[in-house]
């Protein structure tokens, strides 16, 4: 059985970091792409970050380039997203999902369907 599993998420003032973590359990990840997405109330699930587990080759959304980080150890088999110079906007259920690659464009990882497992979320919210 495929978990994923987030953990990290808080209240933080404006300008602050925050680090979220994903453990993920029940498959071999290696030849998956690791996302983070989220969701502000209202709105749709959007992309925000993703990782190749094999190359570590990542991408992100134009809105957090340059501020946020996304990572993995492979001996623990956990992502992360290392968020910092945090904005209200940035307030949202940030969620871990896995893909099986299935593509070798790497555009394909930034919509939800390309995921087949998804984490429960964690709240960051972003005071200001």
């Amino acid at each position: 059985q495929v978990q994923l599993v987030e953990s990290g998420g808080g209240l933080v003032q404006a300008g602050g970091s925050l680090r979220l973590s994903c453990a993920a359990s029940g498959r071999t990840f290696s030849r998956d792409f690791m996302g983070w997405f989220r969701q502000a109330p209202g709105k749709e699930r959007e992309f925000v970050a993703c990782i190749r587990w094999s190359s570590g080759s990542t991408h992100y959304a134009d809105s957090v380039k340059g501020r946020f980080t996304i990572s993995r150890a492979n001996a623990k088999n956990t992502v992360y997203l290392q968020m910092n110079s945090l904005k209200p906007e940035d307030t949202a259920v940030y969620y871990c999902a896995a893909a099986p690659e299935r593509s070798g464009y790497s555009g394909a990882y930034y919509y939800t369907t390309a995921y087949d497992y998804w984490g429960q979320g964690t709240q960051v919210t972003v005071s200001s």
